[in-house]
C-alpha cells in the first residue's frame, strides 16, 4: 500500500517537473526570438549613430552627420553649382532645402539618442523584465520590430528612387564639369539625402514602435478583462500603463513638438517659394521640393498616426470595463433573481406560500435602524458580498473614465479631435500663404 501511494505522486512530481521544462522552454524559445529582433534593431541603431553609450560613440556619431549630411552638400553646392539661377537648378532652393533636411534630421538623432543612452533599447521600448514584460507577447513584439523596418523600406525606397531619377535626369541636361565628375556630384548628393532621410524616418517609426508596443499591452489588458480576477488587480494594472504612457509623453513631447513646428516651417517655406518665385519652375529644378515635402510629411503622418492608435486604445478601455460592469451586474441581478423565486413561492389567488426551503430562526431576528425604509424584515438583494463587488466595479469604472490615458504633449493629448484641428489649422495656413503669392490679373 505504501508502495501504491508513493507512486501516484512520483508520477504527479515528474508531470510537473515536465511541465516546468515544456514551460521554461517556451520561455527561453520566445525570448530568444525577440531578443534577435531587438538584436538586429539595436545594430542598426548603433549603425546610423542613435547609440551614443560613450564619448568617442558620440563624438564619431555627429562627426558622420555633420560630415555626411549637411558638409558634404554644401561643399558641392559652393564649388559646382552656379550662383545664378537655371532652368535646372536653383542654388537658394537647395539651400533651404538642406536646411530643414538636416534640421529635422538632428532633431530626430538627438533625441532619440539621447533617451537611448538613458535608458537603453530594452527600457526605451518597455520590453524588459523590470516593465513587466510578457514573454507570451514576445511574437507580436517581434513581429512590430519586422513592421518597423518594413515601414521605413516602403516609404523610403520610392523617395529614393525619385530622388535619384531627378538627379539622373539633371546629369542629363547640365553636367558639372568631366562626366565621372557629375557621377560623383549625384552619388554623393543621393548619400548625404538618404542619410539624413534615414535618420528622420527611423526617428519617426521608432516612435511608432514604441506605442505600437503600448497598444498591445492595452489590447492584452481588455483580454484580462475576460478573466474573473479582483478589481483592485486591474485597476494596478491600469496605472501601470498610464505611467508608462506618461513616461513616454515625457520621453517623446520635444521630439514631437519640434518636429511638428519644422516640418510645417519647411512645407510653407516650399509653398512660398514655388508660389512666389516669378522665374522659371520646372520638375527638376523644384522637384527637390515635392520629394522632401513628401518625407516630412511621412514622418509626421506616422507620428500622428502612432500617437492617436495608442490614445485610442487607451481610450477604447473605457467602453470594454463598460460594457463588462454592465454583464456582470445582470448576471448577478438574474441569480439573485432564481435564488429569491427558490425560496419564496406564490398560489395561484396571489398568496404567499411557504418556503421551499426551511428558514433557519436567525433569519427572523432583525436589527431595524431608525429609518423605515431600512427597516424590512426581508431583501434578497444586494447582499453584502454583491454589494461589494458591484461598488468596487463601479469605482473601477469611474476611475477609469477619469483616466483615459493616452499620448500627451504638455498636458494636450494627442487623439483624432486634436489631429483635426492640426489639419485645419495647416490647410488654413496654406490657403493664406496661396492668397498671398498667387494674383489673378483683373480683367
Amino acid at each position: 500500500m505504501a508502495f501504491s501511494d508513493q507512486q501516484p505522486e512520483a508520477t504527479s512530481s515528474s508531470s510537473q517537473a515536465r511541465l516546468l521544462e515544456i514551460r521554461e522552454e517556451e520561455e527561453h524559445c520566445y525570448d530568444t526570438h525577440v531578443s534577435k529582433s531587438l538584436n538586429r534593431l539595436e545594430t542598426f541603431l548603433k549603425i546610423f549613430g542613435f547609440c551614443q553609450n560613450s564619448i568617442f560613440t558620440i563624438l564619431l556619431s555627429w562627426l558622420c552627420f555633420l560630415l555626411i549630411a549637411v558638409a558634404l552638400p554644401l561643399f558641392i553646392f559652393h564649388f559646382f553649382y552656379s550662383s545664378t539661377p537655371s532652368m535646372y537648378e536653383i542654388k537658394s532652393f537647395e539651400l533651404e532645402i538642406l536646411a530643414f533636411q538636416s534640421l529635422v534630421a538632428a532633431i530626430s538623432l538627438l533625441c532619440i539618442s539621447h533617451n537611448l543612452r538613458k535608458y537603453g533599447v530594452r527600457k526605451f521600448l518597455f520590453v524588459d523584465r523590470s516593465h513587466g514584460h510578457c514573454t507570451q507577447l514576445d511574437s507580436e513584439y517581434a513581429k512590430k520590430i519586422n513592421d518597423f523596418f518594413y515601414l521605413l523600406a516602403v516609404w523610403l525606397l520610392p523617395c529614393l528612387l525619385v530622388k535619384a531619377a531627378r538627379e539622373g535626369t539633371r546629369l542629363v541636361y547640365m553636367r558639372h564639369g568631366p562626366l565621372w565628375q557629375s557621377i560623383v556630384i549625384l552619388i554623393s548628393l543621393t548619400i548625404s539625402w538618404t542619410y539624413s532621410s534615414v535618420i528622420f524616418l527611423s526617428g519617426c517609426t521608432l516612435f511608432s514602435l514604441v506605442c505600437n508596443f503600448q497598444v498591445i499591452r492595452f489590447e492584452n489588458y481588455c483580454k484580462l478583462l475576460e478573466k474573473d480576477l479582483d478589481v483592485s488587480v486591474y485597476i494596478e494594472e491600469h496605472i501601470r500603463l498610464t505611467h508608462y504612457m506618461s513616461k513616454i509623453s515625457h520621453r517623446f513631447r520635444i521630439f514631437f513638438v519640434f518636429e511638428l513646428l519644422v516640418v510645417t516651417a519647411s512645407l510653407f517655406v516650399a509653398l512660398v517659394e514655388t508660389t512666389g518665385n516669378h522665374g522659371l519652375i520646372n520638375i527638376i529644378n523644384g522637384a527637390d521640393f515635392g520629394v522632401t515635402a513628401i518625407v516630412e510629411l511621412v514622418g509626421l503622418v506616422i507620428c500622428l498616426h502612432a500617437a492617436t492608435r495608442v490614445s485610442h486604445r487607451a481610450q477604447g478601455v473605457v467602453s470594454v470595463a463598460t460594457r463588462w460592469h454592465s454583464m456582470a451586474t445582470c448576471a448577478s441581478n438574474e441569480t439573485s433573481s432564481s435564488a429569491a423565486a427558490s425560496q419564496v413561492q406564490i398560489s395561484g389567488n396571489g398568496d404567499i406560500l411557504e418556503p421551499s426551503v426551511p428558514l433557519s430562526s436567525d433569519f427572523f431576528h432583525h436589527t431595524y435602524s431608525e429609518s423605515d425604509l431600512e427597516a424590512v424584515d426581508y431583501v434578497p438583494f444586494p447582499t453584502n458580498t454583491a454589494l461589494s463587488t458591484y461598488q468596487k466595479r463601479q469605482a473601477f469604472v469611474m476611475y477609469l473614465m477619469a483616466n483615459p490615458g493616452g499620448f500627451t504633449v504638455f498636458g494636450w493629448r494627442i487623439d483624432r479631435a486634436l489631429v483635426n484641428t492640426i489639419f485645419f489649422l495647416e490647410v488654413s495656413l496654406a490657403m493664406f500663404v496661396l492668397g498671398k503669392t498667387i494674383t489673378f490679373p483683373s480683367l
